[in-house]
């Protein structure tokens, strides 16, 4: 009896979830790049998972991935190079790979990983161009691999409940958004280097604004407008825009401004007005303490903070993708969605006159 790849797939994921609920193995991940996210935040967030844990890892620093693998109890033949890579697909321990480097590397080595037969986390913005999200996209349902964007924030309880104020009506029709979402670079960031990054403060942090507006109602944008500046002088942004402002108009009516910077201290939030009241999430896009706050017609106010602590965001997202492997389902965070949020991105550089990949 022969089988197809997608067969053979099939039987292989159904193994996997026999096998968990035996309890015998969880969903192993392989961290590519030992950076503050991955190392800081994606790793201990395993530690708290029931389906998966850090197997592997993937760095161009030997000293650094062996500190690394003695406190996850990793051994030194899962410990990998970006030279030798590709050699995970022999790994049983890897069952998927968590993509943190940066932008302009996310579509290499997710394609690397499919042809490994290893599904795919990948961290926000997906690339740096539209062409290299579809080969992602292509690279990983040709192998019939996940692939599942790094959108945290999708998990997470306080989106989820400013998500359902606005899709019950609650908060009336939907007249504005405004959002902002940034910070104050230092110079020699690998972000300001725009092979690396593929733009600005737009990939880096207006893409969390973006991803809410369209998360929280459903809708894509009809229309956009925006521009660009250069405000500080000091050769940082020789090549990323520093300033980023943007509008857009949902097919519901809907008008939207945000906001993005490297130049200034700007804490990430939403405020969103409807006819029957307004909604205001300050901090809304930390790793913690996120706080929603509501006022609707003829109601007690409503102000609830988020006690739960860092990593626990991080936790949900890989615990995500784990059981999409395991049992199967639709993933939330999709490679689509994050191809929607390029090419809107891209749409934005070319509102305000900068050149796109």
């Amino acid at each position: 009896m022969s089988f197809t790849r997608r067969q053979l797939g099939g039987l292989a994921l159904g193994a996997l979830a026999a096998r968990a609920q035996q309890g015998e193995r969880k969903i192993g991940y392989a961290m590519v790049g030992l950076g503050r996210i991955s190392m800081q935040h994606l790793a201990p967030g395993l530690k708290a998972s029931k389906t998966a844990r850090v197997t592997a890892l993937v760095s161009g620093h030997r000293e650094k991935a062996e500190k690394m693998a003695a406190e996850y109890g990793i051994p030194a033949k899962n410990i990998y190079s970006y030279q030798n890579y590709d050699a995970i697909a022999e790994n049983k321990d890897i069952d998927a790979v968590y993509v943190a480097l940066p932008n302009s590397m996310h579509a290499e080595y997710t394609i690397r990983a499919a042809k490994a037969g290893k599904h795919v986390l990948c961290e926000k913005p997906m690339a740096t161009t539209v062409a290299d999200a579809q080969a992602m996209i292509d690279a990983c349902r040709q192998a019939n691999r996940q692939l599942m964007i790094a959108y945290r924030c999708q998990f997470e309880p306080t989106t989820l409940r400013a998500r359902e104020l606005v899709r019950s009506g609650k908060l009336g029709k939907i007249q504005a958004i405004e959002s902002a979402n940034g910070f104050n670079i230092r110079a020699g960031e690998w972000r300001l280097n725009m092979k690396l990054a593929g733009g600005g403060p737009l990939m880096d942090m207006g893409i969390y604004s973006l991803n809410a507006c369209r998360f929280l109602t459903g809708e894509e944008p009809a229309n956009i407008q925006a521009s660009w500046s250069v405000v500080d002088g000091d050769g940082r942004f020789n090549e990323v825009e520093e300033n980023l402002a943007w509008t857009m108009k949902f097919p519901s009516g809907t008008v939207v401004s945000c906001n993005t910077t490297y130049g200034a201290d700007m804490p990430g939030f939403y405020r969103v007005h409807g006819s029957k009241g307004i909604m205001h999430v300050e901090p809304a896009f930390g790793y913690e303490g996120l706080r929603l706050m509501a006022r609707v017609q003829g109601e007690p106010a409503i102000d609830e903070p988020n006690l739960q602590k860092d990593p626990l965001q991080f936790t949900r997202e890989a615990d995500h993708l784990a059981e999409s492997i395991l049992r199967g389902g639709e993933l939330r965070a999709s490679g689509e969605e994050g191809m929607r949020d390029m090419k809107i991105m891209m749409e934005i550089y070319r509102a305000c006159g900068r050149r796109v990949g």
